[in-house]
């Protein structure tokens, strides 16, 4: 799916801005949808949760509905127009004139539809979105069922019993952050001639000094006679090859190679013209190898340096924010990072484009995070999720598939892989086959193992990378560094032994902000410093270790409940951009560390 863009053939009318807005019930909508009288004011695109200082904003649980009336110019009579929709979170069911037209289930990637035959070019329509909430057994990111997630409710305590009868149904998300929710990212109109470019497909390559581009160029609509053309133009604009057809490869002589910051991230075009169409795609000259225990890219043995994120931050939520992105950026410059995880989802397309510019890598992440029963029962089993996990895998690798800032797909983070190990392999191991045989360019594929018995695991070992999320010294050994050190240590022997690449995708400790101590204690700034710099001392002498990435790069929000005071203090990072001791450590160390031949 190509991203919506303005040039000579293509428009776009961006319905961002201030809608009309009120909260529902569990109550699913059906085939029509009534028009809002008197509606609250919401901005789009942002999470609903946190525009009004309201519980049953913050809280809500079910459908919610936005409006707003949008036209199409009459100019548009001759082209295809297309809605489309960046994120809408979790599950949309969108009408026009109030009558049902399509529905999405998924939170975090693009879905549109054609609507040439659905409102005339001149004329004017209601759209209503509305917007499902809810996470149980069958959604991604997962919802428990039952009982929060932090916290205990006292099972066996008649008045807490009683009063867990008597409650109002509420979202207890499988996972430790805030379950925003709403139109996340921008909602647009955009056209296309009749005759147009529906897809584009580009797998670099490199031989000797040259640049080799495989592509694939795939139309939609009416036939044209006139043959698809392409051209590969450099970053001052000039064309370095071209070829004609659907599918072929083209050769760039002496080609500029996109290397991770601080190296030169080169950016190429590929100009495709198809009857009256015209789309150009950015992309970069750049391979993705894992050889034995080593990540090369370009040849060379990359080693990560940086953090798991979040979309997050106040009065947006998970909404885009194109100036925190720009700011987040340039913090992750500021740090000497190269990296991040773009967990536990898939982030807003801007970011992706301005980390290809910027030089920074991305493991891209899909919601699969909470697949995990904590040993009560076998998720893979119980929860329905296989199916709607496969369409997710595909729609990611088709969005971010020409994106050379991605080097890696994770297809979830931390299931559970210890308790019923047969059906965890059958499950993950399905879907390793499956991404790599959608992505065109074959990169490397893994997901994120939670702290387990590592011995009964039998699923990490068998991904291009062994990711570990590990809190040796916090949630286990908590205070305890000399014993955290040792515990740390005897695993990654263990993981020394399996002969593949490993990096840490998380670790980390919570300090609140401006909490000191003179002897190092958890939540103080002090201990967090001292907690990573036992994790760097275990990581410096390993050979196999390829990268290390923090949790988490800023403090964010959270569900209420006993192990969080204000969200998650993890961040290096407030949640407002302001170092914490450890981020100067950080940049430190990131410093000394080179991008390549590090290990």
């Amino acid at each position: 799916m190509l991203y919506p863009k303005v040039n000579q053939a293509r428009s776009v009318i961006d319905l961002s801005g201030v809608w009309g807005f009120r909260l529902g019930t569990d109550e699913e909508p059906g085939e029509h949808i009534e028009k809002l009288e008197k509606p609250e004011v919401i901005a789009v695109p942002a999470s609903y949760n946190d525009q009004k200082d309201d519980p049953a904003y913050r809280h809500h649980y079910g459908w919610a509905c936005y409006q707003r009336e949008i036209v199409v110019p009459a100019y548009m009579k001759d082209e295809r127009r297309v809605l489309r929709f960046d994120a809408v979170t979790h599950n949309a069911k969108i009408y026009l004139n109030q009558r049902l037209v399509m529905t999405h289930k998924g939170g975090f990637l693009p879905f549109e539809i054609d609507i040439t035959d659905l409102i005339p070019a001149g004329e004017k329509a209601l759209l209503s979105v509305a917007v499902d909430n809810r996470v149980n057994h069958g959604t991604l990111p997962v919802g428990n069922e039952d009982v929060a997630f932090f916290g205990s409710d006292n099972p066996g305590i008649p008045s807490v019993e009683s009063a867990k009868q008597a409650r109002k149904k509420q979202n207890f998300p499988n996972f430790d952050f805030f379950n925003f929710s709403g139109i996340h990212r921008p909602v647009r109109i955009y056209t296309t001639p009749a005759s147009y470019i529906e897809d584009i497909v580009l797998v670099p390559d490199i031989s000797g000094t040259d640049g080799i581009v495989s592509y694939e160029v795939r139309t939609g609509g009416v036939h044209s006679d006139k043959e698809v053309a392409v051209k590969i133009l450099d970053e001052d604009g000039n064309c370095v090859a071209s070829a004609a057809g659907r599918e072929g490869t083209v050769t760039i002589p002496d080609a500029r190679l996109w290397w991770p910051f601080p190296g030169t991230p080169y950016l190429y075009k590929a100009e495709v013209t198809y009857g009256g169409d015209i789309y150009e795609e950015s992309f970069g000259i750049r391979t993705v190898k894992v050889e034995g225990s080593s990540f090369l890219i370009n040849g060379e043995p990359f080693y990560f340096k940086g953090f798991g994120k979040h979309e997050d931050s106040p009065f947006h939520g998970r909404g885009l924010d194109v100036c925190l992105d720009v700011k987040d950026v340039n913090l992750i410059h500021w740090l000497n990072a190269n990296s991040f995880r773009t967990s536990h989802y898939p982030y807003a397309e801007e970011m992706y484009a301005l980390c290809d510019r910027e030089g920074i890598v991305i493991i891209d992440e899909t919601p699969a995070v909470g697949i995990n029963g904590g040993g009560a029962h076998d998720p893979y089993q119980t929860y329905g999720v296989k199916e709607h996990h496969e369409e997710v895998i595909r729609d990611l690798v088709a969005r971010d598939k020409n994106h050379p800032c991605v080097v890696m797909w994770s297809m979830g983070n931390e299931p559970d892989t210890e308790h019923f190990p047969q059906s965890a392999y059958d499950y993950w191991h399905s879907l390793y086959e499956l991404t790599h045989s959608v992505d065109p360019q074959k990169r490397p594929v893994t997901f994120v193992c939670c702290q387990n018995h590592y011995e009964n695991d039998i699923v990490t070992r068998t991904m291009d990378v062994v990711c570990l999320n590990r809190y040796y010294g916090w949630y286990n050994l908590s205070g305890d560094l000399e014993a955290a050190s040792y515990a740390l240590n005897m695993e990654l022997d263990f993981w020394e032994k399996i002969g593949k690449p490993v990096m840490m995708t998380e670790y980390g400790a919570d300090a609140i902000p401006g909490v000191h101590n003179c002897v190092p204690e958890m939540f103080s700034e002090e201990y967090q410093m001292d907690y990573y710099k036992m994790h760097s001392d275990a990581f410096d002498k390993r050979g196999f270790f390829i990268g290390e990435q923090v949790w988490n790069f800023a403090d964010f929000a959270t569900i209420q409940g006993c192990m969080r005071a204000d969200g998650n203090k993890k961040g290096l990072l407030t949640r407002d951009r302001r170092p914490k001791l450890a981020a100067h450590y950080f940049r430190k160390r990131w410093g000394e560390i080179s991008n390549f031949g590090y290990k």
